[in-house]
């Protein structure tokens, strides 16, 4: 659980780098206006863009920068590569975990197989990956 957290947080500062990119480029569209507090197109934007993060490390590679330093991969139950399916099913239910005070993630603690909200739903696992076996480093 310590690691899964701790990959969280990582890509977390991460996401949060690329969503002050976000808003500082659509801020120049349209040319220095503020959005409104509650700009439900800036809403949905950032969480486009957060769920294009997650999901293209997902798919290509099965590791987030974060997941990449604390050695875990993710790949689908069957051991097999990532979709864009099993990456949008995860995200839409990772979002809806934590809403219900991070429940979606503090499931690992009691399921025998240490699986979230998310693992289940979408059909995948989080698996220890240590790249130096493969090369033989």
């Amino acid at each position: 659980m310590l690691r899964r957290l701790s990959a969280l947080v990582y890509d977390g500062f991460l996401l949060l780098a690329v969503l002050f990119v976000t808003t500082f480029l659509l801020l120049l569209l349209r040319g220095g206006q503020p959005f409104s507090p509650r700009d439900p197109l800036y809403s949905a934007c950032l969480v486009l863009v957060g769920g294009l993060f997650f999901g293209w490390f997902w798919v290509h590679g099965g590791q987030t920068l974060g997941m990449r330093a604390w050695t875990i991969k993710l790949e689908t139950v069957d051991g097999e590569p990532v979709t864009w399916r099993h990456a949008m099913v995860r995200g839409v239910t990772a979002l809806l975990g934590a809403a219900c005070l991070g429940l979606g993630y503090w499931w690992v603690l009691v399921d025998p197989q240490r699986r979230s909200f998310q693992d289940i739903a979408s059909g995948t696992r989080l698996v220890r990956h240590d790249p130096r076996r493969e090369t033989g480093a």
